[in-house]
């Protein structure tokens, strides 16, 4: 018989490297209907080395990728422990961590999210499910994304559910099938800029704001291949490194309009994402805060009811979802959907240690 009642923590580093985010939550379920409640939260911020080392790291041979995983382990597993240990969180049920990845390559039948070796259980002393991605690129799906199971079941009063983190993802549900894919770069590209200014990222985005759009940039941004393939499709950072930066690098102008360039470039694929322009859309991740964003995706989007929730769901979302991820790992139950990453069949993904 299975529990009610789940105590776990969700953990998730993403691609956007503003750092490890940890959240403690409640699941409770009756009658088929899952309730959740956040507790204690944090974001670990990456030290310098860290986010050095995690920026470069696509580029590694497989030999230095093996010690960053090892090293990666380690140093996920203290943080964890520390989370732990500070908020004298007992009795859990188990610890659910994405891990971060690295390398994502699901037409080459890889992918890669570091710190998701076995001895991340040793450390913190906790049962772990982890490394979620991997089975269903072995099934022959992207791998990704995998946070619209958590949508469906903990979001579904919302046509759309929009994530704007260091990729913007979105899922909705269409002929009773949850459909779900990645629409375009974010931070990874916005960041990158801001960091140019000796920023860590645009707050607000006010320095967007004050540039201009580069309509030729702009239409070479709308003309990748990305956008023209169907879904289920997913972005890495390679993405970002071989193709999108390249084209912006090419044109020698403010970097207050690239910002802005791509700032309506997000919009306007966001736009173009949704079949129905109508209805209401969830709004999480980083860019939430992003307010030139969000005002140019209501200029796209002007029958669009966009929805920013309280703090701890927008900021905490992801690691919610992988935790309730990792407790339908331990019922055995399906907490990956074919229709979302293209794979053979929905299944039950990830690894449990201890």
């Amino acid at each position: 018989m299975f529990k009610e009642t789940y105590n776990v923590i969700g953990v998730m580093s993403g691609t956007s490297l503003d750092g490890i985010d940890l959240a403690h939550i409640n699941f409770t379920i009756k009658n088929e209907k899952w309730s959740y409640e956040i507790l204690e939260n944090e974001t670990a911020s990456y030290p310098i080395d860290w986010l050095n080392k995690l920026k470069v790291a696509v580029g590694f041979s497989s030999e230095e990728l093996t010690e960053l995983n090892d090293d990666y382990t380690d140093y996920l597993g203290n943080v964890i422990k520390s989370f732990i240990d500070k908020h004298k969180i007992l009795n859990l049920d188990a610890v659910c961590s994405h891990g971060h990845t690295i390398l994502h390559q699901p037409q080459n039948g890889f992918t890669l999210q570091i710190g998701n070796l076995p001895k991340i259980a040793e450390i913190i002393n906790q049962k772990v499910v982890c490394n979620f991605r991997v089975q269903d690129v072995k099934l022959g799906g992207q791998g990704a994304p995998l946070v619209p199971i958590g949508d469906r079941i903990l979001f579904s009063e919302y046509d759309y559910c929009l994530n704007l983190g260091g990729f913007s993802n979105v899922s909705f549900e269409s002929n009773n099938k949850r459909i779900a894919f990645d629409i375009s770069p974010v931070n990874t590209v916005l960041n990158f800029y801001a960091n140019k200014l000796g920023l860590d990222y645009d707050d607000k985005g006010k320095i967007s704001k004050t540039g201009k759009v580069n309509l030729e940039l702009l239409n070479e941004l709308n003309a990748l291949d990305y956008y023209k393939k169907s879904f289920p499709k997913s972005l890495g950072f390679e993405f970002v490194k071989e193709i999108v930066l390249p084209l912006i690098e090419n044109y020698s102008i403010a970097i207050e309009d690239k910002m802005h360039s791509f700032t309506e470039h997000i919009a306007l694929q966001t736009s173009v994402a949704l079949p129905n322009k109508t209805g209401k859309i969830l709004i999480t991740g980083g860019g939430a805060y992003n307010d030139f964003l969000i005002d140019r995706m209501q200029f796209h989007l002007p029958n669009v009811e966009i929805i920013i929730p309280n703090a701890k769901t927008l900021e905490f979302k992801e690691a919610l979802i992988f935790a309730l991820l990792g407790v339908l790992r331990l019922r055995n139950e399906i907490n990956v959907l074919s229709s979302v990453t293209g794979a053979e069949m929905d299944h039950s993904s990830g690894i449990t240690y201890k």
